[in-house]
């Protein structure tokens, strides 16, 4: 019997060859392992190894199909796409916000001021900062404590850090099937197990946490509760209830990313279960994306292991950093350029809202992102591909998914960052696409 990569060495041949075309359904796995004369097992680590290659992609549901050629995956397989609509960096920033942010770079100006944004801090940042974010991040039900805010320097290195802190080598952390790349990265570098909970349209729920919990102990979760990315999704108070007495009742830490929870009224889950949950955002999304300034909210009895994991990992903000967030919280700078972030993100679902009505699209109405599935002409990788050749950017599921090769049919569309004209731009091109078949979006 032939070894599994063998089979998918000759595989990889007609797929170079062009004798499998991009788009191409694969067999069933039962199918393929007749077809070859070899068993099923065999067969199954055959597509996973052509999933590992990048050959071909598994939709959940609908099967395994050869991906868009390389070439033009190659424009997309970046943070941003070298197009002239990016549509995939859930990102904002406008004149008018960039001119409220400048009086406080005046302010550091002078060489005293300036001195002392250059000295080194540590991660509980300046003498009285923790008040300072405390204050800020307040809500209706929720007042965090000064005590256990720590700076780093942006949200991913939030999670970083405090996975790292928590976790240890072959620790298992639960997290929703599609969820942020980066922290799939993150535990590929600290040697750490993605286990994925099942969501439904709010996200996970107890039973699903306390399931995967006693069939073998999870040492953390990382969910979002608050607008979803990708999805767009939101725990309602009842679910975050339920899931905070889950936590408690397991011992089970969660890592809280609230990092588009400023665009929704959502009281956090860490108002439910301050003593275990940690809360992590950045004002990257809030502010600007080259501020380079992360907040994490850590009960106290796992605050120094988190400050500990900021300090070995160099993930601690700059000084600078630290004095120039700090300053827009305090003079309510932060505020401001939230909330107009919030009323624009509105504007922009509106328009695609209008511009792609009758699609299958999931969105929060102040989210900077929309999640649109696909009709079954089109897979999502050859979307996202023939979109790139028309100079419009976005993302395929693939890119969430926790699980190599299984993820829906979908994209997620980022509307925060074109400028309008750009956008509605971008729009019609995708519900140009939508209306046809890849045969008649022809790519080459």
């Amino acid at each position: 019997m032939p070894h599994y990569r063998a089979v998918a060495d000759a595989v990889a041949a007609d797929i170079t060859a062009g004798k499998m075309k991009p788009g191409m359904r694969l067999p069933p796995q039962r199918t393929f392992a007749y077809e070859r004369g070899i068993a099923v097992s065999t067969a199954s680590r055959v597509y996973t190894e052509l999933i590992r290659r990048g050959l071909v992609i598994g939709e959940v549901g609908r099967g395994t199909f050869v991906r868009a050629p390389e070439t033009l995956r190659a424009s997309i397989s970046g943070e941003a796409a070298d197009a002239s609509i990016d549509m995939q960096i859930a990102t904002a920033l406008s004149l008018e916000q960039a001119a409220l942010l400048a009086p406080a770079l005046k302010q550091l100006s002078g060489p005293a001021a300036l001195y002392g944004a250059f000295d080194a801090l540590g991660p509980l940042g300046p003498i009285g900062a923790g008040e300072i974010v405390a204050r800020f991040l307040r809500r209706k039900r929720w007042s965090p404590d000064r005590d256990g805010v720590l700076f780093t320097s942006g949200g991913r290195q939030a999670v970083a850090a405090v996975v790292a802190g928590l976790c240890k080598p072959g620790d298992r952390i639960g997290v929703e099937p599609l969820t942020y790349p980066s922290v799939m990265r993150t535990a590929a570098q600290l040697g750490l197990h993605l286990m994925p909970l099942a969501m439904d349209s709010e996200g996970i729920d107890e039973a699903v946490l306390s399931k995967m919990h006693r069939a073998k102990p999870l040492t953390a979760i990382y969910i979002q509760p608050s607008i979803h990315n990708p999805l767009g999704a939101s725990m309602s108070p009842e679910r975050r209830e339920a899931v905070a007495q889950a936590l408690k009742k397991l011992g089970i830490a969660c890592i809280e990313d609230g990092a588009f929870a400023f665009l929704s009224d959502a009281t956090p889950l860490a108002a439910y279960a301050p003593e275990h949950v940690i809360y992590v955002e950045s004002l990257q999304k809030r502010i600007a994306p080259g501020v380079g300034l992360g907040l994490v909210i850590a009960p106290l009895h796992l605050k120094d292991r988190i400050a500990a994991a900021m300090r070995g990992g160099g993930w601690v903000a700059s000084t600078l950093s630290m004095r120039l967030g700090l300053a827009w919280i305090e003079d309510g700078t932060a505020a401001h350029v939230a909330k107009l972030k919030r009323e624009d993100a509105r504007v922009r679902q509106q328009l695609a809202s209008k511009i792609l009505a009758g699609a299958r699209i999931s969105a929060d109405n102040s989210a900077f992102y929309l999640w649109l599935n696909l009709p079954e002409s089109w897979r999502a990788d050859m979307f996202v591909a023939a979109a790139a050749v028309r100079g419009v950017a976005i993302t395929p599921a693939s890119a969430f998914a926790l699980t190599p090769g299984h993820a829906p049919n979908a994209v997620r569309i980022a509307i925060s960052a074109p400028p309008m004209q750009k956008l509605e731009r971008g729009l019609l091109t995708i519900r140009t696409l939508l209306a046809s078949s890849p045969s008649d979006a022809a790519m080459e």
